[in-house]
Parts: structure tokens; C-alpha cells; sequence
């Protein structure tokens, strides 16, 4: 495991860990709890913090978080369902209309 960077808060870093794992890169979100500890722990040392399983990632996970930063949270491009044809946005892992899953 590599720690990929610290988060400034909870919200943050969920919502990093969702777009990492989207982009199918394995991560943790390690100090969830740590913010009960403030005071008896420096301040720096409490906030949620991003751990990638592979160095490989690395270069791809910083893109991401720093596109997410500028806004930009798109990911991955539209998927064609295997099944029925029909055309989903990246979010989705399950076409809505017919239950297929994406293809990884």
C-alpha cells in the first residue's frame, strides 16, 4: 500500500476514493476516526488519507484527484451495454435498461 495524499476532510476523501475506484484503482481510505483524537494527536496527523494497493497507479490516481480538483470529474467515456446496445454515462456499472453489467 502507497499513500497516495492526505485528505482535508471526510467528504473529500470518499469522494476521491469513489473516483479512484471507479477508474478500477484499489484504494483504502485509512484515519476516518482519527478526528476524535484531535488534541491528543497534532492536527496534521488526524485528517483521512488516500493509500493506493499498486505504485503502478500512482501517476493516474494524482490525474484524476487533480482534475477533480479543477472540477472536471468525469473519468471514463460513455459505455455501450454488451447486452442491448444502449449507450450509459460512466457512473452507471449496471445498464438501466436491461440489468447487463459493464465489461471491466
Amino acid at each position: 500500500m502507497i499513500r497516495l495524499l492526505r485528505a482535508p476532510n471526510m467528504m473529500m476523501a470518499q469522494h476521491w476514493a469513489n473516483l479512484l475506484e471507479q477508474a478500477n484503482i484499489s484504494c483504502t481510505v485509512h484515519n476516518q476516526y482519527l478526528q476524535g483524537a484531535l488534541g491528543d494527536i497534532p492536527t496534521d496527523q488526524c485528517g483521512p488519507e488516500i493509500w493506493i494497493e499498486h505504485a503502478r497507479d500512482e501517476v493516474q490516481a494524482n490525474a484524476l484527484i487533480d482534475q477533480s480538483r479543477r472540477g472536471s470529474t468525469s473519468v471514463a467515456p460513455n459505455w455501450h451495454c454488451p447486452a442491448c446496445e444502449e449507450w450509459l454515462e460512466p457512473q452507471f456499472a449496471t445498464c438501466w435498461n436491461c440489468g447487463a453489467s459493464r465489461e471491466s
